[in-house]
């Protein structure tokens, strides 16, 4: 009997593959701050600062109620013998995701009145909270469906899935109804009513595309009990804390704010930290970006060959690098100017802006060891590092609120936490794997980068003291230059090489190489 032949092996390749079309997916993210300034325009900064805290708190309880389905599908589909195991686990994270958001979606939606008033509103605002809280609770089971649908076709390594999904039908149809809703007379409520349409339509096309990458019928059909049930069930039971505090550190700062401080202060200053958040996404989007694509490759290769996972490991952090830090450096240098399209009052959230971005810089460099940690190592080493990075985030804030106000202090904490939460993983895997990125290649890319990031964010500084209209645009070209010369003289040949065709078309490298 002959033996069954080897699967190809994992390489940097692979990663440069999956980064293309995921970060053309993830460019959703960017369609959504481009759309900010119309919403704070169109329903104003109190307004859009209760649609914030909302969507925040949408967020929050949906990544506790999924139990860890979306990272769960990541370890066992990859590692799924048959199709009929991968629809397993899809129902499995269905089953075990959905469920429970739409339970908790009905019981919020009866005691509404009862949640109102706990948030801090603008006093126009304040009869619309509970109406709001009955039509947008019903986002809860439909991002859910969303999240766990999308996490099922990038598990199936089909990474460039979710650019229609993220883009057009997610982004874009939501500031076509909220302008559509706005027009008509609805208000702030139009923008809940938007958010709402527009999470429906994404559903619904979620389904056709899964129908063509996994096999439907098996979803009703074989043992609902079988071991790749079991261990989905797990695997998410397991990632589910270090999702829950990884989202706090996104979501739960808009939230304190609120609380913090009282009426129509509360609902800017979580607008404020929200817009912030929204702007310095851009640079996570290089994590993000990666961290979806490692997850499934990672788990791949372990099957194969810990080499394979060191190499596309320290691949990926050198990419990161290049991109990250001129990225960061220059958007924090325009950072006056970014601000402006959200109006005069957007310039007190600067210096949390400033803040943020390097952070998620620092947190992009270290934290693409966190989807390896998950998919190869021991499930109980993966609460550490989400355990102490709150534990720290809170000490943080505690010193740190008082002194410097609510905004900045909420946001230095955060920041911090961010950046130990990122570092841990790294750590872990170097001491328990023996795996680390920073080879002889690093050495050569993080200096470069250093340099380059620094001349960058000059030229940007100089170009925000323009008029905002010539100074944008401006900021945009140098961030975009200083991330080509990032990857042209930081990375070595390979790392280039490995980028194919775009790398060729961008002039990464000379000649005619593949």
């Amino acid at each position: 009997m002959s033996e069954e032949a080897a699967p190809p092996a994992v390489t940097s390749r692979h990663v440069a593959r999956g980064i293309g079309t995921t970060l053309l997916a993830r460019l959703g993210a960017v369609v959504e701050i481009v759309a900010q300034p119309l919403y704070v325009l169109m329903f104003g900064l109190a307004g859009y600062g209760l649609y914030a805290v909302l969507w925040a708190t949408i967020n929050l309880i949906e990544n506790i109620l999924d139990l860890g389905m979306t990272n769960a599908m990541q370890r066992t589909v990859p590692q799924s013998a048959s199709d009929a195991e991968a629809a397993a686990a899809l129902r499995t994270a269905m089953i075990f995701g959905v469920g429970p958001c739409i339970v908790a979606a009905v019981l919020i939606a009866l005691f509404a009145a009862q949640l109102g008033p706990l948030l801090n509103v603008a006093a126009r605002d304040r009869d619309l909270v509970t109406p709001a809280i009955r039509i947008f609770v019903w986002a809860l089971p439909l991002w859910a469906f969303v999240e766990i649908a999308t996490s099922a076709l990038r598990a199936r390594m089909v990474f460039g899935a979710e650019i229609r999904l993220r883009i057009v039908w997610e982004q874009i149809m939501r500031l076509l109804f909220a302008v559509l809703f706005f027009a008509g007379g609805l208000g702030l409520k139009g923008l809940f009513i938007a958010h709402l349409c527009s999470l429906a339509v994404t559903a619904a096309l979620s389904v056709r595309l899964l129908m063509r990458h996994y096999c439907i019928a098996d979803l009703w059909r074989g043992p609902w009990g079988g071991d790749t049930a079991r261990n989905t069930f797990w695997a998410g039971l397991s990632m589910l804390p270090s999702n829950i505090i990884g989202r706090l550190f996104s979501d739960a700062p808009a939230l304190i704010l609120n609380l913090l401080l009282p009426g129509a202060a509360g609902a800017a200053a979580s607008g404020l930290f929200t817009i912030a958040r929204k702007l310095s996404s851009v640079v996570q989007l290089v994590r993000m970006a990666f961290t979806y694509v490692m997850s499934p490759l990672a788990a791949s290769a372990e099957r194969q060959d810990r080499g394979q996972v060191a190499d596309i490991y320290a691949y990926a952090t050198r990419m990161i690098t290049a991109i990250a830090l001129p990225l960061a450096a220059v958007l924090a240098a325009g950072s006056a100017s970014l601000l402006s399209l959200f109006g005069d009052q957007a310039q007190s959230a600067q210096a949390a802006l400033i803040i943020l971005l390097f952070a998620r810089a620092a947190e992009a460099m270290l934290g693409i060891s966190t989807p390896i940690l998950q998919t190869i190592s021991a499930f109980h080493r993966q609460l550490t590092a989400s355990l102490l990075g709150c534990a720290v985030a809170v000490g943080a804030g505690w010193l740190i609120v008082g002194h410097v106000g609510a905004l900045t202090g909420v946001t230095l904490a955060t920041s911090i936490g961010l950046v130990v939460m990122a570092a841990i993983p790294m750590l872990q895997l170097a001491m328990n794997e023996r795996l680390h990125p920073f080879d002889r290649q690093f050495h050569r890319v993080a200096p470069r980068g250093l340099a380059i990031a620094a001349a960058a964010g000059a030229a940007a500084l100089l170009a925000s003291r323009l008029p905002d209209p010539v100074a944008l645009p401006l900021i945009a070209l140098i961030a975009l230059a200083a991330i080509w010369l990032s990857m042209r003289f930081a990375l070595p040949l390979a790392d280039r090489l490995s980028l194919g065709a775009v790398g060729r078309r961008l002039k990464l490298f000379e000649g005619g190489a593949p």
